[in-house]
């Protein structure tokens, strides 16, 4: 055999160990660098610093939002809407960063309960989420602030006459007795929403892209998992609420479509169907007490007229709000700080367009309270006032506590404070205003009760409904097309009420209600109707001596 084999073997096999004796040097190294390039598994402490980091960049960019929010409801321009769109947008794109980022400690073990229920705030807080690219985020902002602009500029303009703003085509639902007139005025403010619909369609697509992005199945379900239970059970638990107020709707609305029939005839408002929207003293039928006179018990009275008293005593839209502010402090509460009455907007200004829509604000989450509407002197907007004054309150009540938990358990809780001191207006209250000389006899008790019904049980199914339209279109149920006769088919389901006549094929009634175009949850006002009475009837807080 030639030595050649051999030769080549030995080589080989020196070769061979020569890389084994490389590879037993070089191996530790590589597997150390390994080891080293390997990502470490977060820990609690960690999770902690990354929810404070998160608190205090949250705050700054909020705050920033906030202004430009107030700025562009205040003084709606172009470069309003342009400013609030960027404001959004980076307050918008550093949430869903954020909520990015708090997903890497779904696992982390030993969290205390704080970091534990701040995680889930962060991923889950997030009203209109944007999608992690930049451009997407820019276009929603920009929606949002589009659809807002045109919401506060909108107005009715007829062939004949001067153009109508929202806050004139309301007095007409609520004063007016004439159906024409009536039709006229709700179909006038639905053309303001017609060209929102396009938007508003994209923006469900960007938000539902958004959400999917950080876990949730889409939109609805993001905002169904803020209630502290399994998102899929909170309609159930609606359901539930609503089977044991809804025999009390079910009363009421057989009463007042029976009373509207004498008004009207039969031929407008049927004896066994819906009632037509118009003619329910409120641009969106969700609350009925306009049309007291229409519908009181025979041989009663509520006893005084609260309206007709405040304009008699020559009350204004400041005089209401020290009203207000004053029933606050004979509780013992600090008075509002003087900037509220510098920076609040009252009166609806004559020169500019504004977003009227009555509402609470805490700008720096401190001391820098405000509420804007266009108040008008009437039993509405007083109650209003002590209703947005209890936000304010409220506000300031958990100003020293972290970014996170300035704000109630959920978005029912805080509305429900509202709502309950505002059941204070009652006759013994006026009394000791001065609004009234004496409490009115008991037999007017059963008016009082019914002007209650048809504000507050009235309410109940639009509460509801608002919603389970949005998560209707939030899951890809109904498209644009089918947007409008979702609607009215939840509103005949659960308000029994209906529109006045066949509505165009590309209207988008939705729209027409503040809270849609706004992207405000709705569920809320339904369970603070629900939780306010329960507050009321429980609360054990005692009154201080001399209280109003």
């Amino acid at each position: 055999m030639s030595k050649l084999p051999h030769l080549i073997t030995l080589c080989c096999s020196l070769a061979l160990l020569a890389a084994c004796e490389q590879a037993a040097k070089t191996a530790p190294a590589a597997n150390g660098a390994a080891e080293q390039s390997a990502p470490q598994a977060p820990t609690a402490e960690e999770a902690a610093a990354f929810v404070a980091r998160a608190e205090e960049k949250l705050a700054q960019l909020g705050q920033e939002s906030e202004r430009m929010a107030w700025v562009l409801s205040n003084f709606i321009t172009f470069d309003t809407e342009l400013l609030a769109a960027r404001a959004s947008e980076q307050y918008t794109a550093a949430q869903v960063e954020i909520a990015s980022q708090a997903a890497r400690f779904n696992e982390v073990q030993g969290l205390d309960y704080d970091t534990h229920r701040k995680l889930h705030m962060l991923k889950s807080g997030i009203i209109i989420p944007a999608p992690l690219d930049a451009a997407k985020t820019a276009e929603q902002s920009e929606i949002g602030a589009r659809m807002s602009g045109m919401y506060g500029k909108g107005a009715y303009c007829p062939d004949e006459g001067d153009c109508l703003a929202l806050g004139e085509l309301e007095d007409i639902i609520a004063e007016s007795r004439k159906p024409d007139e009536l039709l006229e005025a709700w179909e006038g403010w639905r053309t303001v929403s017609l060209p929102m619909k396009d938007l508003y369609a994209r923006q469900v697509e960007l938000a539902n892209e958004g959400a999917a992005e950080l876990g949730f199945d889409d939109l609805g379900t993001m905002w169904r998992s803020a209630y502290d239970m399994d998102p899929a059970e909170f309609p159930g638990e609606l359901d539930t609420l609503w089977n044991q107020v809804g025999p009390l709707y079910e009363a009421l609305h057989c009463h007042v479509r029976a009373k509207l029939g004498e008004q009207y005839g039969t031929d407008i408002v049927p004896a066994d169907g819906p009632i037509p929207a118009h003619l329910l003293g409120n641009m969106w039928a969700q609350s009925w007490e306009n049309i007291y006179d229409l519908v009181a018990p025979p041989e009663t009275a509520a006893g005084y007229d609260l309206t007709q008293i405040l304009q008699g005593k020559g009350y204004d839209a400041r005089s209401m709000v020290e009203t207000g502010e004053a029933f606050f402090s004979s509780l013992g509460f600090e008075q509002l700080p003087e900037t509220f009455w510098e920076r609040s907007l009252f009166v609806k200004p004559a020169d500019r367009d504004v977003v009227c829509h009555a509402s609470a604000w805490d700008i720096d989450e401190q001391d820098d309270l405000r509420i804007k509407m266009c108040i008008d002197v009437n039993a509405e907007d007083f109650k209003t006032i002590h209703h947005e004054l209890g936000h304010n309150y409220y506000q300031r009540a958990y100003k020293e506590q972290s970014f996170l938990y300035r704000g109630s358990a959920n978005d029912g809780f805080h509305e429900a404070v509202g709502d309950t001191l505002s059941l204070s207006i009652t006759p013994e209250y006026l009394q000791k205003l001065g609004l009234l000389e004496e409490v009115p006899d008991a037999s007017g008790d059963l008016g009082l009760l019914m002007q209650q019904a048809l504000e507050k049980i009235a309410f109940l199914p639009f509460g509801l409904m608002v919603d389970q339209w949005r998560w209707k279109v939030f899951a890809g149920e109904v498209g644009p097309d089918g947007y409008n006769d979702l609607w009215w088919q939840l509103r005949e389901k659960y308000q029994g009420v209906a529109a006045p006549g066949e509505r165009p094929d590309d209207a988008f009634d939705p729209g027409a209600k503040y809270h849609v175009p706004g992207n405000t949850p709705y569920t809320r006002y339904f369970l603070a109707h629900i939780l306010q009475f329960q507050f009321h009837r429980d609360s054990a807080v005692p009154v201080p001596p001399g209280a109003v």
